[in-house]
């Protein structure tokens, strides 16, 4: 952010009406007659507020019918994103307090008129509904699953094996961090058909032809040579067996990825296809799964690939 950009966000922020209204549409989207009820002022003093947000890129709207929803700007700049959240949680305020606390009566009256799931229609996974989560949902389709023997590579402290343990005959998890797989045994420590290990993905020690599944989920940054990465899965995977990798497209923000100990800087379908079948796998799919909405917009890409042969019995 240059200091003419900065000096703008800064004067716009230090109206009082601007902080409230960002702390608000942090938490939901509104109508300007919804925020015009919960601030008790005038909606045109509200509409002339949130065009300036607007115009800073500070708050973003999507029409919905004849009304128009505002909601904070997830996407803009992270440094102003990061600017926001630090004078949000600065803030100790009565009038903040007091807008949040008449926020749940005015959706309730949205609900009652138009109906939840028409107030949210086509922006729908970005709001809280009572027990209808990313997590329920992941974990209701899982248990249409039957994996196998499943190795989950870079495992972290175990997220993945926990959801997957009980539709797996058998998980083992590798990890290079010696305090993470300590982590993933805590979590993973109730299910009798997980193993975690230390390991080095480049150099794996299982065996040859074991597993039916091989997990490479955000494994691949982490590496310094991924082709060797799919050698070894292709040596460990059962004659049909599947590997699933899902990792950051190619970018060029370095500095951005840098505190999270990425070695690269991501890879192209073409490049993991060519990895893949450069170790021996037939490739089923390689497609991009999601862009981020916040800037710099990372690309999520994920390959499916099999050993070729038939599946032991």
């Amino acid at each position: 952010m240059d200091l003419s950009t900065a000096s703008t966000v800064l004067r716009l922020l230090a109206d009082p009406t601007r902080v409230r209204l960002l702390a608000l549409l942090e938490r939901e989207e509104l109508t300007v007659a919804e925020l015009a009820a919960v601030l008790h002022l005038a909606q045109p003093r509200v509409s002339t507020h949130l065009a300036k947000l607007k115009e800073a890129e500070l708050v973003r709207d999507r029409r919905a019918g004849v009304s128009a929803y505002y909601r904070f700007n997830g996407e803009a700049d992270p440094t102003l994103h990061t600017l926001v959240t630090s004078l949000r949680d600065t803030i100790n305020d009565a009038l903040i307090r007091e807008d949040a606390e008449r926020l749940p009566s005015v959706l309730a009256q949205r609900a009652r008129a138009e109906g939840w799931a028409d107030t949210v229609a086509g922006d729908m996974e970005r709001h809280y509904s009572p027990g209808r989560t990313w997590e329920t949902v992941a974990r209701s389709l899982l248990q249409l699953l039957e994996t196998g023997d499943v190795l989950d590579i870079a495992s972290g402290d175990g997220v993945t094996a926990e959801l997957l343990a009980p539709h797996a005959r058998s998980i083992v998890c590798i990890d290079s961090s010696d305090r993470v797989v300590e982590a993933a045994r805590s979590r993973l420590s109730a299910f009798k058909n997980v193993e975690v290990r230390q390991g080095d993905m480049h150099a794996l020690d299982l065996g040859a032809d074991r597993f039916d599944l091989v997990l490479l989920l955000h494994a691949l940054t982490y590496s310094e040579d991924p082709a060797q990465v799919f050698q070894q899965v292709a040596h460990v995977l059962k004659p049909g067996g599947r590997v699933l990798a899902a990792t950051l497209g190619e970018h060029d923000h370095r500095a951005v990825v840098e505190p999270f100990d990425h070695r690269n800087l991501g890879f192209s379908c073409t490049s993991l296809r060519a990895m893949a079948t450069g170790a021996g796998l037939e490739v089923i799919s390689c497609e991009r799964l999601s862009r981020e909405r916040r800037a710099p917009h990372f690309e999520v890409i994920s390959l499916l690939a099999r050993r070729p042969g038939r599946p032991n019995a």
